[in-house]
């Protein structure tokens, strides 16, 4: 990895009684995403107080690589179409590593 490389940290409180939903997209998003040329890890966290609280840690080698991660047709439908709408709130930091 290097300064180039991006580092996205998201997190997605859900409303309560969908998270069955959220974790049922999951697998599916976690694999198309690694897939992904640019992607260098996608790791999904649930917290271990709140379960409705879900962390990503994703890495991408470059911003080149994130945009077609966002612009991919897994990610409209997915996360844009299916898990945003099942959100009660929702951050994403795009980081470096120091």
């Amino acid at each position: 990895m290097n300064e180039q490389n991006i580092h996205v940290f998201a997190k997605w409180q859900i409303i309560e009684g969908e998270l069955h939903n959220v974790l049922a997209y999951l697998p599916e998003l976690a694999e198309k995403s690694t897939a992904e040329p640019g992607n260098l890890y996608y790791k999904v966290y649930q917290d271990n107080a709140d379960p409705n609280l879900i962390m990503l840690n994703e890495a991408y080698q470059d911003e080149e690589a994130l945009v077609a991660h966002r612009n991919s047709q897994h990610y409209q439908d997915i996360v844009v179409a299916k898990i945003v709408p099942l959100l009660k709130e929702r951050q994403v930091m795009l980081t470096h590593q120091l």
